[in-house]
């Protein structure tokens, strides 16, 4: 009971409509240890409610097959809405990054272990990740433990973990664990990493190299652990030397607090021409968001101050000390 009073599964009354949130559930014909086998249903699929018996539901599914499946692979009519509310409310956020599923993986409605969670996603899906949240990390049945050598009364640090709010092929918008998932990062970046985790790369513009177009990078990074209070702290732009046939830092900018999302667009710059821009977003000492807005004059990367605003104080690394 307690249990399932903690999320909705396996409520409501008979008549009602439910969801199936396992990938795939059988329907038998009795509740018993020997039955036979009715039909199946699968992920994301609405059934009608008939019967309850304990652990049990009797369902009909849209073809009108009947029989009893498990009420612990349903959730409830409320929980398909707000699932369906999420993704209209995310569904023109801008994309951080390209993910890859490690194994299947259950899509929340909230970050979380212990929320709420109807579709699931199969091992190797790709994914679109909009937004990242830290949340303290709770197993089902296990207590916190003080940490060693720690003082009497004072309470342990808890443990975090990171969950991205993602956008699947489907349309379907939910939370997924980070570490159940790779961000997708083109090769070309991926060996400059420099033991840093790579939280988003965005394709800047594209040079002419010979007969080929190779592509200009604005790369995310932070130290490889979870929990941190920024979504990033480290913003890198590789640029192509088209007469050594090489990528090179063109800017690298540390310590920051940036938070997502980070934009990528083209604008007019007068005699400069149109040029790749990007928009990072930044907390002050103050805890207040600030943009930040760049521009890519190859091999240059130069801040674009709004009006009004005072030229950051000390200087950047810059192409001088390009890699």
């Amino acid at each position: 009971m307690l249990l399932f009073s903690g999320c909705r599964r396996g409520r409501g009354r008979a008549g009602e409509p439910a969801y199936v949130s396992a990938p795939q559930a059988i329907l038998r014909d009795r509740v018993a240890a020997v039955y036979n086998k009715t039909g199946s249903v699968k992920n994301g699929e609405r059934v009608e409610i008939l019967d309850r018996d304990r652990r049990f539901a009797r369902v009909r599914t849209a073809n009108k097959t009947e029989g009893w499946m498990e009420q612990r692979y349903l959730v409830t009519q409320q929980v398909y809405e707000e699932f369906q509310e999420l993704a209209q409310q995310e569904q023109s956020a801008p994309v951080q990054a390209l993910g890859i599923t490690r194994n299947e993986i259950n899509l929340h409605l909230q970050p979380g272990r212990d929320t709420d969670h109807l579709y699931q996603l199969d091992q190797g899906a790709k994914v679109s990740l909009l937004k990242r949240q830290s949340v303290e990390k709770s197993l089902p049945g296990v207590a916190a433990r003080p940490a060693a050598g720690a003082k009497t009364g004072t309470p342990p640090a808890p443990a975090m973990e990171d969950w991205w709010l993602i956008r699947d092929a489907q349309g379907h918008a939910g939370w997924l664990l980070g570490r159940m998932m790779d961000v997708d990062v083109p090769i070309e970046v991926a060996q400059y990493a420099e033991s840093q985790r790579i939280v988003a790369t965005f394709v800047l513009n594209e040079v002419q190299d010979g007969d080929k177009k190779v592509a200009q990078y604005l790369m995310l990074a932070s130290e490889p652990k979870d929990g941190l209070p920024f979504d990033f702290n480290q913003i890198r732009v590789f640029t192509w030397n088209v007469k050594r046939h090489r990528y090179e830092t063109a800017y690298r900018e540390r310590s920051l607090n940036g938070v997502l999302p980070v934009t990528v667009s083209q604008e007019s710059f007068d005699k400069e021409g149109t040029l790749p821009v990007f928009v990072v977003r930044v907390k002050d000492d103050d805890g207040n968001t600030l943009e930040r807005k760049y521009k890519l004059n190859t091999p240059m990367v130069r801040r674009v101050l709004a009006p009004g605003e005072a030229p950051p104080a000390g200087r950047r690394s810059s192409a001088k000390k390009r890699r």
